[in-house]
């Protein structure tokens, strides 16, 4: 005899609650990525990978793959040492989606980065832990075309879209994926204090001793690594399995017991007189290597935009059919206030990250050098501040495992971390400032394509002028959010929704200063529920 859920013990009647967040279109509520793709001219298909990450199979692999965490097996049973991460098939049906999607190195041979960068947003929405070897794997190239020979070997597979898990020789793999691996115990982001040391080998190559603190994706065909050669800190690639079909020397001590992106394998790695490639010149390992670090940063803003936009899709989806105080959260006018400026937030983030994906498809050099880290610096920021609000959204309910918030919420600090923490990022920017004085003008120009639209806009962008004369690393992160602000306002206030771009300029350009929590905007902003309706999922 089948008993409803809940009534078992005949206590009560289970009412009120929210139908699964399962098999909803993400495109469909998601207007600003539709609207930002339109700006940069793109109009990629990309309803199939849509409809698969709002999936309730994809869905429940997302939830599988951080539940069953990847295990390492240094040794097989007779001894020898193996160095393997074991991964859930969820794990491995996530890396097949994104590949088979072109979401990893394929822009690098079809040109198509808008596509794959509102792909890889669309991905971050549904599960962040896969999207790093993804993104290794799409920053490499870059990086590897110093080497042009190496290049030729590894950029067709690194661009195939065939999902090749597995230990084999490079040459003999269907597809590749490439990690990164350049931070120590002593140094951390600070890579020139690296003490891996690099020997030139009668063949050419070089052997390298030393370790890795935190090593992404070791799983993964090949790595970039930094280490000291004779001729200062240089660039190396290392492939997991050398041509002859020897294992390389390189030895997984152990997986970091990380708080969040726990699908994903974080290694720390040992090099035992481990083959390596030499990338470009001896002594310029940063330079050669910054590129994959570019392109990293590029992902950790659409990362960042895209657990925004998750929490915003499970926020605004609760309140739609949950009841408290006898009417529909969704119909509260408090609540309205607080998912509609969520909203707000989101759409800031993603019409910003697709605008950076445009300028990297276009080649905007001297646009990015100050775009995206002030770009990485502020959207991952505030990306933790905003899941959080989205949680509260569903309170209690939103607490407990059983819901994805709490892994949104793990995740939601990583970006801000990876590829420079604020203080580094926000330092880069003004390197970027005394190194290229012309990006002052690229940015300043993009900004002032909506000067006179608003007149606290404009008050802001003279505050961001006044800064630019005189940088100073104590004012390093005003600097950074101050840019980001107004390249986020300069772009709504010219192509969102009227209510969007007011609701944004409001909360954030005001006199008397941004970030009080959700749900403070002044009098006189347009009103929230269309904010709501706009970015509610269809179920």
């Amino acid at each position: 005899m089948s008993v409803a859920p809940g009534t078992e013990l005949g206590t009560h009647t289970v009412v009120n609650q929210v139908p699964p967040l399962d098999g909803f279109d993400p495109l469909e509520c998601d207007p600003g990525l539709a609207d930002a793709l339109r700006r940069e001219g793109a109009a990629p298909d990309l309803k199939a990978l849509a409809l698969a990450v709002g999936s309730a199979e994809y869905r429940e692999h997302a939830r599988l793959a951080n539940e069953h965490e990847p295990v390492l097996r240094t040794h097989d049973r007779y001894g020898h040492r193996i160095d393997e991460v074991d991964f859930h098939p969820s794990w491995h049906a996530l890396m097949q989606l994104s590949v088979e999607h072109g979401l990893h190195a394929a822009p690098w041979a079809d040109g198509a980065h808008l596509a794959r960068a509102a792909g890889f947003y669309l991905v971050s929405t549904l599960e962040q832990g896969h999207c790093c070897p993804i993104s290794m794997t799409y920053a490499a190239v870059p990086a590897l075309r110093h080497a042009p020979e190496l290049a030729e070997r590894y950029e067709p597979g690194l661009a195939s879209r065939t999902y090749a898990p597995g230990l084999a020789r490079p040459e003999s793999k269907p597809g590749l994926l490439a990690g990164m691996s350049m931070t120590e115990k002593q140094g951390g982001s600070d890579v020139r204090t690296g003490t891996t040391r690099a020997t030139p080998t009668a063949d050419g190559t070089y052997s390298l001793v030393g370790h890795k603190w935190f090593t992404s994706a070791p799983m993964n065909d090949l790595f970039l690594t930094l280490a000291q050669a004779p001729g200062g800190l240089t660039c190396f690639v290392l492939p997991r399995v050398l041509p002859d079909g020897t294992r390389n020397a390189l030895r997984i001590q152990r997986l970091k017991d990380k708080l969040g992106n726990r699908s994903n394998a974080s290694a720390e790695l040992e090099y035992s007189g481990a083959v390596g490639w030499r990338v470009g010149d001896e002594g310029r390992g940063v330079a050669t290597i910054i590129e994959m670090v570019s392109m990293t940063r590029l992902d950790c803003v659409l990362g960042a935009a895209g657990t925004v936009r998750a929490a915003l899709s499970e926020a605004a989806h609760h309140v739609t059919h949950r009841s408290a105080f006898g009417a529909l959260l969704a119909d509260q006018p408090l609540m309205q206030a607080v998912v509609g400026e969520l909203a707000v937030e989101s759409e800031a983030a993603t019409t910003l990250a697709i605008r950076l994906a445009g300028a990297v498809e276009r080649g905007e050099t001297a646009f990015l050098r100050l775009a995206l880290p002030a770009s990485k610096y502020l959207v991952c920021k505030r990306t933790p501040a905003v899941v959080a609000e989205a949680l509260e959204c569903l309170g209690g309910n939103g607490y407990v495992e059983e819901s994805p918030m709490p892994r949104l919420y793990r995740e939601s600090p990583l970006n801000s971390i990876w590829e420079g923490s604020g203080n580094v990022t926000a330092l880069d920017l003004l390197r970027a400032l005394s190194r290229s004085p012309e990006s002052v003008d690229a940015v300043l120009d993009e900004i002032a394509l909506a000067q006179g639209a608003d007149a606290r806009f404009d008050r802001a962008v003279e505050q961001l002028r006044v800064e630019f004369r005189a940088p100073e690393p104590r004012r390093a992160r005003r600097l950074a959010e101050l840019l980001a602000l107004c390249l986020q306002g300069s772009l709504l206030l010219r192509t969102a929704p009227a209510e969007v771009a007011d609701a944004f300029v409001a909360g954030r350009l005001q006199p008397d200063g941004p970030w009080r929590t959700a749900g403070t905007l002044p009098e006189g902003v347009a009103a929230a529920k269309p904010l709501l309706e706009r970015v509610t999922p269809a179920v």
